[in-house]
């Protein structure tokens, strides 16, 4: 007889580690609860935080998004906008739980996902990106990749970008960055994400909008693949 597949878990925490929040949520759970990070933040300390703010909550297992490349469910590079300790801190045994941890765009990419090919842009502090191939997730670190003027993708449409240049030239490298990359990676279509999606007046063309919501999406279906908990429905 073939071996039965382990029953997925009900209760799920996910994590979304930011150069500017850290944003938890837990199956059952109507609403995120958001925690200061920056430059300060280590992830002994994201550890303390998340488990005072998440007190009281029931969850078996958690899923983390991580500002950074993570090979083999383990960050290998420190954040760029937190401080360092990340690469070698073992999380599972910090949290007395099993933690399952992908690169932050490609978990909100996994959460705004719906069939194809799709470039994923994630344009928050930093420049997140990802792309998803008939449901195969593919973290990738486009955004210090040289771009114009000795200067990285990163550096135009992130929030220094956004900040240097006004919105009106910012909207302009978005939408040139979003076409060039669409055709390098030859996706059908491109998820523009983050938190200053906000701030485009128009997306390019075969663009979409995402929402920072969707990572909590993605780190529900990180364990439990065809479950969106009732509460984030709204904001598919």
């Amino acid at each position: 007889m073939p071996t039965p597949k382990p029953a997925a878990p009900k209760h799920v925490l996910v994590i979304d580690v930011g150069g500017t929040h850290v944003k938890i949520l837990a199956t059952g759970q109507k609403e995120p609860i958001k925690i200061d990070s920056g430059p300060t933040m280590t992830a002994r300390r994201m550890i303390a935080e998340v488990k005072k703010a998440a007190a009281g909550w029931t969850y078996d297992v958690i899923s983390m998004g991580y500002p950074g490349p993570v090979l083999h469910g383990h960050p290998v590079a420190e954040p760029h906008n937190l401080a360092p300790g990340w690469t070698k801190f073992d999380y599972a045994k910090a949290f007395g739980k099993p933690v399952r941890i992908m690169n932050d765009a490609a978990m909100q990419a996994l959460g705004s996902y719906e069939g194809g090919r799709m470039l994923f842009l994630g344009l928050g502090t930093g420049l997140g990106t990802a792309l998803i191939v008939d449901g195969v997730v593919e973290p990738m670190e486009l955004a210090h990749l040289p771009y114009k003027n000795g200067r990285t993708y990163e550096d135009y449409i992130g929030e220094r970008g956004l900040e240097r240049l006004g919105k009106k030239k910012w909207r302009t490298h978005v939408a040139a960055i979003s076409k060039a990359l669409m055709a390098a990676t030859q996706a059908e279509y491109v998820v523009i994400g983050g938190g200053n999606v906000r701030c485009l007046k128009k997306l390019p063309p075969n663009c979409r909008p995402g929402d920072n919501s969707h990572a909590f999406i993605g780190g529900f279906r990180f364990w439990r693949p065809d479950s969106i908990p009732r509460a984030l429905k709204k904001a598919r």
